[in-house]
């Protein structure tokens, strides 16, 4: 079952925390940010199977490119916590392990309202600041 916030404020310069356990047997997990159902900014799905970090956006209910990356401190059955903030032209996602990537702001907007966790994780919090 789908966690989904809607109408919250998440804007550039602020930071979105997210502390969950990602499932014992846990094959993979997605935490989208955007406007809606149609319109991700940012999709990220750790996939467990690989051992892959998969970044993506949805515009208009087409998924752009997919951004593949081999660092992967995610762990069955263990607590992680991402922290997340952007500008109008990146996203920039603190890793559990502190690892740093970024993911081009494809959409472009300044502000977004709609956060939404599906898979086999578990969300413990959210805060933004």
């Amino acid at each position: 079952m789908a966690f989904r916030v809607e109408n919250m404020s998440f804007k550039q310069g602020q930071e979105l925390r997210i502390t969950a356990l990602a499932k014992s047997g846990a094959s993979h997990f997605t935490i989208n940010i955007g406007h809606n159902d149609e319109n991700y900014a940012l999709h990220i799905s750790p996939r467990f199977s690989s051992n892959k970090l998969v970044l993506n956006s949805l515009s208009g209910g087409c998924w752009g490119e997919e951004q593949h990356e081999m660092h992967f401190p995610f762990q069955t059955g263990e607590e992680f916590k991402l922290v997340i903030n952007f500008n109008n032209e990146q996203f920039y996602i603190k890793l559990p392990d502190g690892h740093m990537i970024d993911f081009a702001n494809r959409l472009g907007d300044c502000k977004y309202n709609h956060f939404m966790v599906d898979g086999d994780v578990k969300i413990i919090s959210i805060k933004i600041k």
